[in-house]
């Protein structure tokens, strides 16, 4: 399907979502948020992408909602057309984190607002040198309680961190991003999405199945007692366990050889 909001590509097993709107940093519009929601619902039942690559184009990642497209026409709305777009908003994260392949986020630049949403809503940030993160809901008069804020990022930060980040709306660079934990790796602008592909295809290569499972539990267990976590995670591991991926991973440390998983 073509999207109009976004470039959509899929090469050998990988996706790729590049934000396309460069001189405007990659700001969303409802539209985008509509493709958005669409796509990431979709792509659980798309057996030709392995893993999901979401970066922008130009100098920005995603600058967050467009002012003039998004948050000048919020002014006008009634509560409950209000309350139908942060709920698409929130969609788009939950379809994220419930898609059990992983999602990489190649920050190539500013990722601001619900442009910070989306790289936290991906399993991996590997992030340009010239990047920043800011999480500024509250300098535009709205809570940090926005698309799963409060949920994810002080599980990645830390509680303390989070609070300052979400208080103060201040942005934080590539380097202090991979700090407190929020980038996974920072690499010159210039190797991002060569780093990002390669990450990709080591994931694609890897056993999809358990990955899933690994991705979904890393959810489940976020609020789970011990004793709930290590039921759930009894009988995921007993699932995996019948899984040809499991049966190859043997064989391949038996007859010392790198694993070929995902073959039919």
């Amino acid at each position: 399907m073509a999207y109009s909001s976004f470039i959509y590509e899929v090469e050998d097993g990988i996706a790729t979502v590049r934000l396309n709107d460069p001189d405007r940093l990659n700001a969303l519009t409802f539209q985008t948020y509509e493709e958005l929601e669409k796509l990431t619902a979709d792509l659980a039942q798309d057996e030709r992408v392995k893993v999901l690559v979401l970066t922008g184009s130009g100098k920005g990642f995603c600058s967050g909602g467009s002012v003039h497209e998004i948050i000048a026409k919020l002014l006008e709305m009634e509560a409950d057309a209000l309350y139908r777009f942060t709920r698409m908003t929130c969609n788009v994260v939950k379809n994220m984190r419930q898609l059990k392949k992983p999602i990489i986020a190649a920050v190539n630049g500013i990722a601001a607002g619900a442009g910070a949403m989306l790289a936290l809503a991906s399993d991996l940030r590997i992030v340009s040198d010239r990047a920043k993160f800011a999480f500024l809901f509250v300098k535009v008069g709205l809570s940090g309680a926005d698309m799963g804020a409060l949920y994810l990022l002080p599980r990645i930060v830390g509680q303390g961190k989070a609070i300052e980040l979400l208080f103060l709306g201040d942005a934080i660079d590539a380097q202090e991003a991979l700090r407190i934990g929020l980038a996974n790796r920072v690499v010159p602008h210039e190797k991002l999405m060569e780093e990002a592909y390669s990450l990709a295809r080591r994931l694609k290569e890897g056993p999809l199945y358990a990955l899933g499972v690994t991705k979904e539990l890393l959810n489940l267990e976020a609020d789970m007692a011990l004793e709930a976590a290590l039921e759930t995670e009894a009988t995921a591991q007993a699932r995996c366990m019948q899984s040809r991926d499991f049966r190859e991973g043997y064989r391949a440390f038996s007859e010392k050889r790198a694993p070929r998983f995902n073959q039919t």
